[in-house]
């Protein structure tokens, strides 16, 4: 049976590398004699990129190109490339040719072996050290949170059983977790070291501000894939803690200031007034009451969306149903 995939290539001013790179996946494809197609989504270009696109497509039917009015951002690209993709497998890759399409065997030949998410570890990097060292940091944290402990999960060479994009949907800047969120649906992930190649066209794309955006994303990772389906759970514990301590330390003070009344305990006098613990405390309460509040609204809403989708993954059915047989 031949090998089938589909690449999905971002591109956004790119227009000095997009051949290269055309002729380096065609060398792939012909060697490993497999149908193929080929994905390009203009995110936005203001230079030629869109011309080269038209132009291989007119002259390669496996070409196919989606543009984008303005800039939406990678997460936006490769979305509509995973909706656009109709072979099983799916593999992404940057345009700028610093990622070896050579290395597409590797990936197939992994994929084979059970996995089915694959991401692209650039062991060696030719980055300067203040992008390395925030990525290092980044990687060791977004495994310390959610689990899924691998060496780049910013590399774009990955490969994907396509099935997987049919549960998952990507925004803002989640692209980089898809690894993360298929995992947390009981796919398998595994990573492969790539070759890093330096940059010959363009300049990088992605400055310090990613990774402030990174961290908050990784904040929604945990939380869609922790609690997504139980939202209340973990709304409803910080809630109830809040409303506990508060009410907790209202109640202890409001005893002692009626005990202080007592003559005969002996207690000294106790004023509430200008304390600023019933100020913090009642705070803590009607704290707690609003992450109540939005706990349940929280679990309407997933409830809502449960009578669309389903919050499981099914790998395997046997067997007919009862009406078939």
């Amino acid at each position: 049976m031949p090998v089938e995939y589909s690449l999905v290539v971002p591109v956004f001013n790119e227009e000095e590398s997009l051949m290269a790179l055309y002729g380096e996946i065609d060398e792939v494809a012909k060697s490993l004699s497999a149908k193929i197609e080929l994905i390009f989504v203009d995110d936005g270009s203001t230079d030629k990129s869109w011309s080269i696109i038209e132009d291989l497509v007119k002259k390669d039917p496996r070409v196919r190109g989606v543009r984008f009015r303005r800039n939406f951002g990678k997460a936006a690209a490769l979305d509509v490339g995973f909706k656009t993709a109709t072979l099983p497998i799916v593999i992404t890759l940057d345009a700028d040719l610093q990622d070896d399409p050579h290395e597409i065997p590797e990936f197939l030949e992994l994929l084979d072996s059970g996995l089915d998410v694959i991401s692209g570890w650039k062991r060696r990097r030719h980055d300067p050290w203040h992008k390395v060292l925030p990525s290092r940091v980044f990687n060791w944290m977004v495994g310390a949170v959610t689990g899924v402990k691998l060496h780049d999960h910013n590399c774009g060479m990955k490969c994907y059983r396509r099935e997987i994009f049919d549960e998952i949907t990507l925004y803002g800047e989640l692209h980089r977790f898809v690894p993360v969120l298929a995992a947390a649906r009981g796919y398998k992930v595994g990573e492969k070291v790539v070759q890093h190649r330096a940059r010959i066209f363009g300049k990088s794309k992605y400055g310090f501000n990613r990774f402030v955006k990174g961290f908050l994303d990784l904040l929604t990772v945990k939380f869609v894939t922790g609690y997504g389906q139980r939202p209340q759970h973990l709304l409803g514990t910080v809630g109830l803690s809040a409303f506990f301590v508060g009410g907790a330390t209202l109640c202890w003070m409001a005893a002692r200031w009626v005990l202080a009344r007592i003559p005969f305990l002996g207690l000294s006098a106790y004023y509430l007034s200008g304390r600023p613990a019933v100020v913090y405390s009642a705070a803590l309460m009607l704290l707690g009451a609003q992450f109540l509040s939005i706990g349940v609204v929280a679990e309407l809403v997933v409830s809502y969306q449960n009578r669309k989708g389903r919050e499981y993954s099914i790998k395997t059915e046997i067997g007919e149903p009862a009406e078939k047989k």
